[in-house]
């Protein structure tokens, strides 16, 4: 009888020490994974705090390039943006001639002698300047902004479109003649304007308000040369330079 209380016992502490076995190598396992989560969080904090720190420098690159653009437009042509009715927007780089009568008849795609004059002294002047940003430039795009009105005949929605067609043979009117100036050809080669300068008609899509929320037609039939850069290609890039 003694032989077997004592053959239960061991059995007993045998059993006790395997169920001690198994939870402390189940709980070893458990501590393994939460070190292995823990490292991996890590990392992926570390490399979202690199790309964070990639996108900014590019953001600050972006920002500062906008910058010294808009002052080198605004260096070249400050002293001719009154007589020709023009201003340059600090923010969306857009060159706009804003004096409707000088640059077409009313309902009209062909260019006035006056427009075309202006167009022979700026845009010479304005590839020169561009030129020297010409690395960080996606697109030039020449475009074409009307008025909502087209007469008191057609409905909100077919004088969008027929402004759409207005603006849109305005902007080809506009391309068609500086890029035939040889003398724009000396800074961009004609591939390159081919491929980096577009002619966009907008219609009344960008009309331009008033104080008062309303539209003003005068200010809103414009032509605009605007500046886009390629600050996502230069994104792509950094975030690449380490793969």
């Amino acid at each position: 009888m003694a032989n077997a209380n004592n053959w239960l016992k061991s059995a007993k502490s045998k059993k006790d020490n395997d169920d001690s076995d198994h939870w402390l190598s189940v709980s070893d396992l458990m501590a393994g994974l939460m070190m292995v989560f823990l490292f991996i969080s890590v990392a992926l904090m570390l490399l979202s705090t690199i790309e964070r720190a990639k996108i900014k420098e590019v953001a600050v690159a972006y920002q500062e390039n906008q910058v010294a653009i808009y002052n080198a437009l605004v260096g070249e042509f400050d002293e001719d943006l009154e007589r020709w009715g023009a201003e340059i927007d600090k923010n969306t780089l857009a060159f706009n001639f804003h004096s409707p009568e000088v640059l077409f008849a009313i309902g009209d795609i062909v260019l006035k002698d006056k427009y075309k004059e202006i167009l022979t002294d700026f845009f010479p002047r304005y590839l020169e300047v561009l030129s020297t940003f010409k690395s960080s430039i996606g697109e030039i795009r020449i475009e074409g902004h009307t008025s909502s009105v087209w007469n008191q005949y057609v409905t909100a929605d077919e004088s969008y479109f027929k402004n759409m067609e207005l603006s849109q043979g305005r902007t080809r009117s506009v391309l068609e003649y500086v890029y035939m100036l040889h003398k724009a050809q000396y800074y961009f080669e004609k591939d390159w304007i081919k491929k980096h300068i577009a002619a966009v008609g907008l219609s009344s899509s960008m009309a331009i308000l008033d104080g008062n929320g309303v539209e003003d037609g005068e200010k809103s039939r414009r032509v605009s040369f605007r500046v886009i850069t390629n600050a996502e290609v230069q994104i792509r890039r950094i975030l690449e330079a380490d793969d």
